[in-house]
């Protein structure tokens, strides 16, 4: 029997002849499963799914089934127990009266997940009074799990919300606002909508996007079999592990050149450029400010450093704290939820913009996602992200527009962003930007 179905067996077990008030279990597995975990939860018919892959790729878990919900974190800190972490997250618009069928949060603690850790792998539960429900979900475990077949669909339509022409318009209003000192920075974003010729495996595409997209999150959240959320996403909404808390400033964004040459040049440009290098600092002085009232100490990186990813780089700047007594997650999550990068400042002035101007709802994308515990907690943002619907891949992308935004550059990357995804569908690249 391989290596997997032991641990399978040996948890039933165990879970059969568990003392009263156990709630968790964890089986190591000897030897690496014989299947990437991408395509373990791809297997699985137990919702709701969750993938999680750390930036630094130290961690890769699939949380599977629930066995409590949450709309609101915060419930949460009650009926968690050592060792045990709620997966989810939290959108950006989701329950305000432009997206009201979109949840403003959702976590869930999960009946079964497949980790592994710094090499180490394990098959864990969580165990209410009622370990049949966990026993259950174990039995409908499917064992013969097939890789995932390569993307090669056909792109039949694209259109965009905001059009070309409408984006012009926003930008050109959000520039009138900052003239007026309504706002600074408002970060404005675009929906692309691709129908593909057949159903499109969101499993799929994120198995393409971690392979292609390095030093990035990858998460996946499937609440049912028709609806998926998933996203390679480079930024960290923040990491805490008991008192320290580590965040970043990620905003200043150039593209990558085709020759080592260009790159470097690029890199140049965007390290020295006042307007990039201005966002970054409006994103930096927003995060201080919201740390300083949760805070013992806030420390900022000295200068931007450069991250390098596949279609973009950015600047980005580490900030790290320590958190007063008593801090959790969900005071963090709301303190740096949305950040400047994604919404703009100051936070209020620039959410009411987009609300009123975005012609569409963002949902999930620009949110949060990822785990909080008693112990530790780590939630990504949700850029470089997307909606798949059974035919239809929605990808979203925003870009920030500052005193010196010119919305053609914008636009084009608004199409930078968007392929860092969509350049994984085979035999298209309609955004003019090559794989």
């Amino acid at each position: 029997m391989p290596y997997f179905h032991q641990a399978v067996s040996a948890l039933i077990q165990r879970i059969e002849r568990a003392s009263a008030g156990a709630n968790r279990l964890i089986q190591n597995i000897e030897q690496a499963p014989d299947f990437s975990f991408i395509d373990w939860l791809e297997a699985q018919p137990i919702f709701p799914k969750f993938y999680w892959q750390s930036r630094d790729g130290r961690e890769t878990v699939v949380a599977l089934g629930q066995l409590y919900t949450f709309t609101d974190p915060l419930p949460a800190y009650a009926i968690l127990a050592e060792g045990q972490r709620v997966w989810g997250g939290r959108s950006f618009d989701g329950q305000t009266d432009k997206n009201r069928r979109c949840m403003a949060s959702f976590f869930f603690l999960p009946q079964i997940e497949l980790i592994c850790q710094d090499d180490e792998y394990s098959l864990a539960v969580n165990l209410t009074s009622d370990i049949n429900r966990t026993l259950a979900s174990l039995k409908k475990l499917q064992h013969q799990v097939a890789p995932q077949p390569a993307l090669q669909h056909q792109v039949k339509h694209m259109s965009h919300t905001p059009e070309r022409e409408q984006w012009g318009k926003l930008v050109d209003k959000v520039l009138a606002g900052i003239e007026q000192q309504a706002f600074k920075k408002v970060v404005l974003a675009r929906r692309t909508t691709v129908e593909l010729d057949a159903p499109l495996s969101a499993a799929g595409l994120l198995k393409a996007s971690i392979a292609k997209n390095r030093d990035s999150f990858h998460f996946l959240l499937a609440l049912d079999q028709t609806h998926c959320f998933m996203g390679s996403t480079p930024e960290r909404l923040y990491q805490r592990q008991g008192a320290e808390l580590y965040t970043e400033a990620l905003a200043g964004t150039s593209g990558r050149g085709e020759t080592a040459e260009q790159d470097q040049a690029l890199a140049n440009w965007l390290s020295h450029d006042d307007k990039n290098l201005n966002e970054n600092q409006y994103v930096v002085d927003d995060i201080v400010e919201r740390l300083t009232p949760h805070s013992l100490d806030v420390d900022v990186e000295a200068k931007p450093q450069l991250v390098r990813l596949r279609k973009v780089q950015h600047l980005k700047r580490r900030i790290h704290a320590t958190l007063k007594p008593g801090i959790n997650g969900v005071q963090l999550l709301s303190a740096l939820q949305p950040t400047a990068a994604v919404a703009g400042l100051p936070r209020d002035a620039s959410m009411a913009f987009i609300r009123e101007n975005e012609p569409f709802a963002r949902g999930w994308y620009a949110g949060s996602m990822g785990y909080i515990s008693h112990r530790e907690a780590q939630l990504c943002v949700a850029i470089r992200s997307a909606l798949v619907v059974e035919q239809s891949l929605h990808l979203f992308a925003g870009a920030g527009i500052v005193p010196g935004s010119i919305a053609e550059h914008e636009w084009q990357e608004l199409d930078r962003k968007m392929s860092t995804l969509l350049s994984l569908i085979n035999q298209y690249s309609p955004l003019g930007v090559a794989s």
